[in-house]
């Protein structure tokens, strides 16, 4: 079964692994259409599940992403790819051992296959692993789409989802490999003191005194440190605690959430994914549709008003501001 497109879309499929672990990196992201768990790379058709996992039907678990590549290029597909797996690992992906559970980038076009070996490239040449890059490009064949039941396993079963993957080691593996690499005498020649305070120190500012906390105009925050985009100003609103206040992050993969017993308090700490900037809090007292109030410092952020979006690298956000 090959997944239909219209003439602005294109296909782009990735195995890193267990296919659960895949969805979620990419779905939330400006310019996806949908993303379908299933199999490709092998020589049978119409693999089931327990076929796959046998190790005879040369498939591997993937994923088959619809994207605008006119809203989110390629390349930055091929970004986001790299960051969820081991690309040296030719036996499998952390506990997941097998053909089946390879890396692997498919493509469907000669430009993404040079795309695709260029950065594969640069990663060898970065020196981020001292061993050889192994993960394969292939050009894609027939992409046959998983189970009904594994397909959006997260949302279905977030529990056992998120339990498995820190089981796995993947999740260790990607904030020990993949975060930000800090050098905190840097970082205070950079940062302000409170900004420094704030997101190294899991300090608080305080309330109203922020730059952000009644700033209204149209854009996305970014992480201080990082510059990962974390939150649209579609989704602040005057919580009228005197912190900027979200009803969600720009995507839920952009943050991570920790339990923070501090201040003789139960809270839920939340931080910025791959500069493990402490950014603030969030809980359940928030507005509809999602009942959630990010409660943020304003030091953790910097404002991209949507004038600059494409200017700063971040193009693929404009279109939350288009009439």
């Amino acid at each position: 079964m090959e997944q239909q497109q219209s003439n602005r879309y294109e296909n782009a499929a990735f195995a890193g692994g267990c296919f659960w672990c895949m969805v979620t990196p990419f779905e939330e992201m400006p310019g996806i259409v949908s993303v379908v768990s299933g199999y490709t790379g092998g020589h049978t058709t119409n693999p089931t599940y327990e076929e796959v996992c046998s190790e005879t039907t040369g498939h591997a678990e993937a994923v088959l992403i619809t994207y605008d590549p006119a809203v989110f290029p390629y390349r930055k597909l091929l970004d986001i790819f790299w960051r969820q797996i081991d690309p040296t690992d030719a036996g499998g992906q952390f506990h997941d051992r097998g053909e089946s559970y390879r890396t692997g980038i498919f493509y469907y076009t000669e430009e993404q296959r040079k795309e695709a070996e260029q950065s594969k490239a640069e990663l060898e040449a970065s020196g981020r692993f001292d061993k050889p890059i192994v993960t394969e490009i292939t050009e894609a064949g027939v992409f046959y789409p998983a189970e009904d039941y594994h397909q959006d396993y997260h949302n279905k079963n977030p529990y056992r989802y998120k339990m498995y993957r820190k089981g796995s080691g993947r999740d260790a593996f990607i904030a020990r490999n993949w975060s930000m690499k800090k050098d905190q005498e840097d970082l205070k020649k950079r940062l302000t003191p409170i900004q420094f305070n704030v997101t190294q120190q899991n300090g608080t500012e305080r309330p109203f005194t922020g730059e952000y906390w009644d700033h209204a105009e149209d854009g996305i925050y970014v992480d201080i440190v990082s510059g990962e985009p974390l939150f649209s100003s579609k989704d602040k609103y005057d919580a009228g605690c005197g912190w900027p206040s979200f009803t969600k992050p720009l995507q839920k993969a952009s943050v991570t959430e920790h339990t923070d017993t501090s201040h003789f308090m139960v809270r839920v700490e939340v931080r910025s994914k791959e500069g493990d900037s402490h950014l603030g809090h969030v809980f359940d007292d928030g507005p509809q549709p999602t009942g959630l109030r990010y409660c943020i410092n304003s030091a953790s952020l910097r404002f991209v008003p949507k004038d600059k979006l494409t200017e700063e690298g971040y193009g693929e956000y404009a279109h939350l501001f288009e009439n």
